[in-house]
């Protein structure tokens, strides 16, 4: 017998199903400023989160709160324009339930996106890097519960929750396209406060590099389900725990504009080589 949230899985692909024709065999989650990226789609449907049963409204600023079906170099994709976040007051089953769908869907690779800050004195404002690692500081954890066996195993392993081949994949593109595409172990926080200086610096010191309020707990509910997970994220603010700055939204959402043209060519090339990764 199906579990309900499997149900209500089934029910929001349901309604996908019938606006699209088109199978997705890839989903991109697209984070705060980056909304620009469903520009790059051919044919794209588009479908309001509130049209499917189960997602989470998206009500922060940058966040169309969309899903869009489309081509991206010639392979059906599935993308999430906006996500929910832990501190808008959803559960962590929530924020994680729309990566369900894409599994559902077909999306046996994901690639997130995200704005973060670094603690990382190497990697400047307005860089793009990639996750190799995270660590999750967010106090919980989208699995917790009775878990159905259909969407994944009780103990899912971590050794490697961001595919080493999609990420040698991602800097071989980022090479070919004439910059480096630096990697950084993720560590995620709930938010919505930003980080006190103390906080920064402990972080650095248990290996992180960037900081955010998101991707983990979507990293652990696709990994959960055995689907492949790349991620970008795009320094938007120095966070130098002996040179910290007041945070202006309106300049990070800027910043994140900025470095949008060039994440759009990398996803985009990864898309199309993405055999080489197989």
């Amino acid at each position: 017998m199906a579990s309900e949230l499997k149900s209500a899985i089934v029910r929001a692909a349901d309604v996908v199903r019938g606006r699209t024709k088109l199978a997705p065999s890839v989903g991109i989650v697209l984070g705060s400023g980056l909304g620009g990226f469903a520009g790059a789609l051919e044919s794209a449907a588009a479908i309001p989160f509130a049209d499917l049963p189960g997602f989470p409204a998206a009500t922060v600023e940058g966040h169309a709160g969309e899903l869009l079906v489309g081509t991206l170099a010639g392979r059906a994709v599935a993308v999430l324009n906006g996500r929910s976040h832990y501190y808008e007051g959803y559960s962590m089953q929530q924020v994680g339930f729309p990566m369900r769908v894409l599994r559902e869907l077909g999306c046996a690779t994901v690639v997130l996106t995200s704005i973060v800050g670094s603690m990382n004195p190497d990697l400047a404002v307005g860089s793009i890097v990639t996750a190799t690692d995270h660590i999750n500081l967010m106090g919980d954890s989208p699995l917790i519960g009775p878990n159905d066996d259909t969407l994944g195993p009780r103990f899912p392993d971590m050794s490697e929750p961001y595919s080493r081949s999609l990420v040698g994949l991602a800097e071989r593109v980022a090479l070919d396209d004439g910059w480096m595409l630096q990697r950084a172990v993720f560590v995620g926080v709930p938010g919505p406060s930003l980080e006190t200086a103390a906080e920064y610096r402990f972080m650095r010191w248990i290996g992180a590099d960037i900081v955010g309020m998101s991707v983990v707990p979507e990293t652990i509910v696709a990994v959960h389900g055995g689907q492949r997970v790349l991620s970008f994220h795009v320094v938007t603010d120095a966070c130098l725990p002996d040179n910290l700055h007041p945070v202006n939204l309106a300049e990070i959402l800027q910043i994140a504009s900025g470095a949008a043209p060039r994440l759009i060519r990398t996803i985009t090339e990864v898309v199309r080589r993405l055999d080489e990764a197989a």
